[in-house]
């Protein structure tokens, strides 16, 4: 499996962000319904969104928020993107761990990488500009995806383009060319892009959660945030 994998190679791993996500400024932030706040937040108003956020941060003394994997949200329930929940089961559950952080930070390849595939996924909620890396670590393919980046850098960026490790290739996105949410860098890790291109589902059925958990291991193998443990 691609999550042991990881862990047996920890120190292998850069920096995904040029930021301490092990500093005292971080804070892990709470997007399901077991926040309160969040029931009086008009969330489909971005800028509204974003003060939330900054209150979450205020809160905790923090300037940066970390957190979300294989967490069941209500944060999605703004954009149809994710599924009406009247017939089928909507998806919420967060299949990354999110960086919320100033628009402009650059994004960093934690691995030597080949540019797989980008996309801008530009409806409402989505990712907005995407890049799926593709990595390979004792013979083993796998895959990253970073969604809402800046378009500036991203529109340069190109299938097959090389990166080394630590090269930065890309920006934390400003709203709404991000898909319209507050700034934060979506990152994921992938065993299998099971054929997909420039685009990969980042948030699951809670019913599916086992199966999108086998296919997705927790990105924080790779970040290593002492916040996320």
């Amino acid at each position: 499996m691609l999550a042991a994998l990881l862990q047996r190679h920890p120190a292998d791993f850069g920096p995904v962000l040029a930021l301490d996500l092990n500093g005292p400024d971080v804070a892990r932030l709470d997007f399901s319904a077991q926040n309160p706040r969040l029931a009086t937040a008009d969330l489909r108003d971005t800028a509204d969104f974003q003060r939330l956020v900054e209150a979450e941060l205020a809160l905790q003394h923090a300037t940066i928020g970390v957190g979300g994997y294989l967490e069941n949200r209500v944060i999605y329930r703004r954009s149809p993107h994710f599924g009406p929940g009247a017939i089928d089961e909507p998806r919420s559950l967060h299949l990354g761990v999110d960086v919320w952080c100033p628009a402009g930070v650059p994004v960093l390849a934690p691995l030597p990488a080949t540019v797989h595939s980008v996309a801008d996924n530009a409806h409402f909620g989505d990712y907005g500009p995407t890049v799926i890396l593709q990595h390979e670590l004792v013979g083993t393919v796998f895959y990253s995806l970073y969604g809402h980046l800046s378009r500036l850098e991203w529109q340069n960026l190109r299938a097959g383009q090389a990166l080394a490790q630590g090269e930065a290739f890309a920006t934390v996105g400003p709203f709404p060319e991000n898909g319209d949410w507050p700034p934060h860098l979506h990152f994921q890790l992938m065993a299998d892009l099971q054929g997909r291109v420039g685009d990969f589902p980042g948030v699951a059925r809670p019913s599916e959660r086992a199966t999108w958990a086998a296919l997705c291991p927790d990105p924080n193998l790779v970040l290593q945030s002492r916040h996320l443990v």
